[in-house]
């Protein structure tokens, strides 16, 4: 069954967006996990770096069939990245705790985008990602 979830997941694209260099942050956790189980992680964040060869971005870059948003930014610093998010129109939207966003979550119901309020490392633990 492993292989078939890593086989199934190979080469779909994540966006984490609020990406940390810091090993102890979450979103660093989640994209390490994500390349683990076979995602292709791109990211964005404050600062310019690479976390186990996937390099974090500061400028927002178009993704080709885009699995999924895994957000880690508070409602306030996701403002600037709306257009932005419904542009790459991904599959789905995850909001990690701390990340809700009302606001946000109307626009997605508007495009037709599915979003979840829930932790990508739980999911990831259950093979529900």
């Amino acid at each position: 069954m492993k292989q078939e979830y890593l086989k199934e997941k190979l080469m779909k694209n994540v966006l984490v967006l609020g990406a940390s260099m810091s090993e102890d942050r979450y979103s660093n956790i989640a994209m390490r996990k994500l390349k683990l189980k076979g995602f292709s992680v791109f990211s964005i964040g404050i600062k310019k770096g690479n976390v186990e060869s996937m390099e974090i971005k500061t400028e927002q870059f178009s993704i080709e069939n885009l699995y999924a948003i895994s957000v880690y930014l508070n409602a306030t610093n996701q403002k600037g990245y709306y257009d932005y998010i419904l542009q790459l129109k991904p599959e789905k939207v995850i909001f990690n705790p701390g990340s809700e966003n009302k606001e946000l979550e109307i626009l997605l119901d508007q495009q037709g985008i599915p979003y979840e309020e829930a932790c990508t490392l739980v999911l990831l633990s259950l093979n529900q990602l």
